[in-house]
C-alpha cells in the first residue's frame, strides 16, 4: 500500500490531503455532515463526474439514516471537520453510484429526482436497458468500475443542534415545517436576502412535493397539498426574476399555468420573463391574458409592454450598428 494511504475496510483505500481541526466526532445516529465532492474515474485522465463545489449546495448527509451509497457514510466517519481526504473505493461500493449521481444533478437543476424513473415487477430494476439521461452516468452503469472520491468536510453538526432537511423529516415533521419555512423566507425577501429566501421557499416546496408523491395525482389529498405548492412557487419564481434566472421561471410559471390556466400571478411572472429573454409575442399574450383576468393590471402592464418596446427599439438599432460595421 502507498505511503500515507491507509485500508478503511476491504475495498476502501484513503489518502489525507489536508488535516482536519478539533476532536474526531463519534458520528453518533443523527449526526449531520455538510460537505463537499469530486468524484473522479480511475483511469490515467482521473476524469471528472461530479463536483458539488460547482452547485448551490454542498451535500448533506446524515448518519444512520441509510442513504443509497453506503460507503459515503464509511468514508465520512473517518474525517475530521475542515479535512479533505481522496477515497479510492472499489467496485462493489459504487454499483449505485449513478442512480445516486442522476439523482443528486436532478436535483441540483431544481428537477424531481424521481421524474422518468422506471418501475419493474418483482422489485427488481432492470437498469442496464435504458437511460439515465446523462452520457457518462449511463456509461458507468454499464461498465461499472471503482471510483476515487474527493472529500472535502465542512462541517459536523451534532444530533438535536440542526433542523433537518425536508428529505430526512417524517410525514407531520415536513407539515410543520412549512409554514415556519414560508415565514422565515418572506422575512428575508423583505430584507433583500433574496438568494436565501428562495432557499426557504423551495425547502418547503421540496417537504410538501415529497408528501404529494404518496397521493394519487388528483385526489383531494394531493390537491390539497398542490394549493399549498403553488404560492410558494410562484414566491420562489419572483425571486428567480430578481436573480435573472429567467429560464426558470418560464419553466415553473408554465407547469403552474397547465394545472391553474388562469393564475393571474403566473401569467404576469411568465410574462416578464418571457419579455427579459426577448420573447415579445408571448409576453404579450400573457400580459395581455392577466390584464383579461384582473383590469386592474393595466397600468403595470402598459410599463412592462413600454419597457419591452424600449429594450427591442435599442436592440434594433445595436444590430443594425453592428451590422453596418461588419459590411463595411
Amino acid at each position: 500500500m502507498a505511503a500515507g494511504v491507509v485500508a478503511l475496510g476491504e475495498g476502501i483505500r484513503k489518502r489525507l490531503t489536508t488535516p482536519g481541526s478539533g476532536l474526531q466526532s463519534e458520528y453518533r445516529h443523527g449526526t449531520k455532515a455538510t460537505f463537499h465532492y469530486r468524484t473522479l474515474l480511475c483511469d490515467d485522465n482521473r476524469t471528472l463526474l461530479d463536483d458539488s463545489s460547482t452547485r448551490e449546495k454542498p451535500m448533506e448527509l446524515i448518519i444512520g439514516k441509510k442513504f443509497k451509497l453506503p460507503v459515503w457514510e464509511t468514508i465520512i466517519c473517518s474525517m475530521r471537520e475542515g479535512e479533505v481526504a481522496e477515497f479510492l473505493c472499489d467496485t462493489s461500493h459504487v454499483v449505485d453510484y449513478p442512480q445516486v449521481s442522476r439523482s443528486l444533478r436532478r436535483i441540483a437543476a431544481g428537477e424531481d429526482p424521481r421524474d422518468g424513473q422506471r418501475h419493474c415487477c418483482g422489485g427488481i430494476a432492470q437498469l442496464h436497458d435504458h437511460s439515465l439521461g446523462y452520457m457518462d452516468l449511463d456509461v458507468l452503469q454499464k461498465d461499472p468500475q471503482p471510483l476515487i472520491f474527493v472529500i472535502t468536510l465542512l462541517k459536523v453538526e451534532d444530533p438535536g443542534s440542526y433542523r433537518q432537511d425536508a428529505w430526512a423529516m417524517s410525514d407531520d415533521e415536513k407539515l410543520g415545517a412549512v409554514p415556519l419555512l414560508h415565514q422565515e423566507g418572506n422575512q428575508l425577501y423583505k430584507e433583500g436576502n433574496i438568494p436565501e429566501a428562495a432557499a426557504k421557499y423551495y425547502e418547503a416546496i421540496a417537504c410538501l412535493k415529497s408528501l404529494q408523491m404518496k397521493e394519487q395525482p388528483g385526489s383531494p389529498d394531493w390537491i390539497s397539498l398542490d394549493t399549498q405548492i403553488t404560492p410558494l412557487l410562484l414566491n420562489y419564481c419572483q425571486c428567480k426574476l430578481l436573480e435573472g434566472d429567467y429560464y426558470q421561471v418560464l419553466e415553473h410559471c408554465s407547469s403552474i399555468l397547465n394545472k391553474y390556466s388562469d393564475n393571474i400571478k403566473a401569467l404576469f411572472k411568465r410574462g416578464r420573463a418571457h419579455a427579459a429573454v426577448w420573447n415579445a409575442s408571448e409576453a404579450e399574450q400573457d400580459f395581455s391574458r392577466a390584464v383579461e383576468l384582473d383590469p386592474s393590471l393595466a397600468p403595470l402592464v402598459a410599463k412592462e409592454l413600454k419597457k419591452l418596446e424600449t429594450r427591442l427599439n435599442e436592440k434594433d438599432r445595436e444590430d443594425k450598428a453592428r451590422f453596418r460595421g461588419i459590411f463595411k
